[in-house]
């Protein structure tokens, strides 16, 4: 650890700061697969590096690369903190900037602050012809202070939406990293809806809010638009330590129309058998698509919708043809009926396996209550909504994850 003097206080430091800089490293970090060094610190990313060499997708790339449930972990006395980082977020040619990432500092498991950076790279993506820039820009700052003067164990979620690397760590105090509890490891692989989509906070992505209720510590591999049952995902789980484990299969599927029924099927065997190789007993919950009503019997792919880009509205719309239904094309519908059979049949030899139908999470009544916004992704009220629903399902008395809630 090194001191240095805090050479301009600060609004937000009134006095001057003897500052200890502590280097980022694996043991400080939850959530993480794998930790990149870059020329300007860490990266953390959420599938290992072999892993990421089996898919150049820039998709994949992008959003491995953005921590959802990554949150430095430590326990220390110091009253102030600052964390350093340099942020990629990314922005829509011709649309309102997005909202900036939110970093969101637990004290003993509870809510104490949230903050944010300024500066950082922006990638610029270009919706109608597929193209992106990267605009470089500066590191930058976010700062916790008058925390209670005592021994406490801290945690900082990353945003779930915005590529982070950690340039720096310093305290008023010694740091050291917070011991691992007895809550269960709640694995759990999905999409875009999974990783947090417009979620508020990263503690309030749908993941995260029911490993919270149900005392889980939570790995998110949520991939935006990565959900493609690959087989280096599966892999990667088989090699990730848990105790618990779900997978949400079926939405990224349809929307990138990559497969049809015949290759799916086989597929989804695969991808569970993989799992088992590394969690041959463990809880493992098989989650099919929540409800989506441009998808329910319509194939896919998604397309973007533009017309109303100009008030800041992308939405999305179904651009298949239902009659290829007959030819093997996949909607949510076809998705959920061949996930429940392939679950019926597996569990008659693995009684730890087990199925949830997405519309119990968030089903046709939800929509009517809480729609999607863009046709796709739900909103941080529903992604409330859908954490709750599945903490009752999955963690409480009679669910597949009771047995290991603490």
């Amino acid at each position: 650890m090194n001191r240095r003097p805090d050479p301009v206080p600060t609004a937000t430091t009134p006095r001057a700061t003897e500052w200890i800089t502590t280097p980022i490293t694996a043991d400080l970090l939850r959530g993480a697969l794998d930790l990149e060094h870059t020329e300007h610190g860490v990266l953390p990313h959420r599938l290992p590096a072999r892993a990421r060499a089996q898919c150049a997708d820039g998709q994949l790339a992008m959003a491995e690369a953005q921590p959802s449930g990554v949150r430095l972990a430590f326990r220390t006395r110091a009253a102030a903190i600052e964390l350093d980082t340099l942020r990629t977020k990314m922005a829509y040619q011709g649309a309102p900037p997005r909202p900036d990432g939110v970093y969101d500092l637990l004290v003993d498991g509870r809510l104490a602050g949230q903050g944010g950076v300024t500066g950082g790279n922006v990638l610029m993506m270009d919706m109608a012809t597929g193209s992106a820039e990267t605009r470089p820009g500066p590191v930058g700052t976010v700062r916790f202070t008058g925390l209670p003067d005592r021994v406490k164990d801290i945690e900082i979620w990353l945003p779930h939406n915005e590529i982070t690397q950690l340039v720096a760590l310093r305290t008023d105090a010694p740091v050291e990293a917070a011991p691992k509890g007895g809550r269960p490891v709640w694995l759990h692989h999905g999409s875009s809806v999974s990783q947090g989509s417009n979620a508020a906070t990263p503690t309030t992505t749908w993941p995260a809010l029911a490993a919270s209720l149900g005392g889980a510590e939570l790995i998110n591999l949520g991939l935006g638009g990565s959900a493609l049952l690959d087989a280096f995902t599966a892999r990667a789980m088989r090699d990730t330590p848990a105790d618990l484990i779900s997978v949400k299969i079926g939405l990224n599927l349809v929307n990138a129309d990559v497969m049809r029924l015949r290759a799916f099927t086989p597929a989804v065997h695969g991808f569970l058998d993989t799992l088992r190789e590394g969690h041959p007993t463990a809880p493992l919950l098989v989650v099919s698509p929540l409800y989506c009503p441009i998808h329910e019997d319509v194939p896919g792919p998604s397309a973007p919708d533009f017309s109303n880009l100009d008030a800041g509205k992308l939405q999305f719309r179904a651009a298949g043809d239902p009659a290829e239904r007959a030819a093997g094309k996949l909607t949510l519908n076809v998705i959920r009926a061949e996930l429940s059979r392939i679950v019926r049949q597996r569990a008659a030899d693995d009684p730890h396996l087990h199925y949830l139908d997405g519309r119990d999470l968030y089903g046709e009544a939800d929509f009517v209550d809480l729609p999607l916004p863009d046709q796709l992704h739900p909103d941080a009220a529903t992604h409330r909504r859908i954490g709750e629903h599945f903490a009752k399902l999955a963690f409480d008395a009679g669910g597949p994850f009771a047995a290991q809630r603490t």
